[in-house]
């Protein structure tokens, strides 16, 4: 399973990786798409809203199981991936890159500092 040190995580299996321009992008992580499985459908509707750290911004679809994702900052979701509406299957192929589902305007950045590194996220899941 990847992990990369660059970004931070939550214990509900989302990350966050903070672009230079004060925006950050999130999904779910490695370890989340592998147990969802197929995953065949993302549903967004909080863009455009602020939405409190913790607090589920949409919807993620899978073949056995859909599952509720959490916001690891609070912020206004300013985009949805767009590849993502024909290629929810990109989230199982590159959970960290191509498969990043929102892009936030954090509210408060420092949030983000209480978030769990890689090596405390690897033991979380054990």
């Amino acid at each position: 399973m990847n992990f990369p040190n660059d970004l931070k995580y939550t214990k509900d299996h989302e990350w966050l990786r903070v672009e230079s321009d004060g925006t950050a992008l999130a999904g779910i992580t490695d370890y989340a798409q592998g147990e969802l499985g197929e995953i065949v459908f993302v549903d967004i509707p909080a863009l455009g809203e602020t939405i409190a750290k913790e607090e589920v911004f949409g919807t993620i679809e899978a073949v056995k199981t859909v599952s509720d994702m959490f916001m690891p900052v609070s912020g206004e979701v300013l985009e949805v991936n767009p590849a993502l509406e024909d290629n929810p299957e990109l989230i199982n192929e590159d959970p960290y890159d191509a498969g990043w589902i929102i892009k936030i305007r954090p509210s408060n950045l420092s949030e983000a500092d209480a978030l769990l590194s890689a090596d405390e996220y690897q033991q979380l899941i054990g």
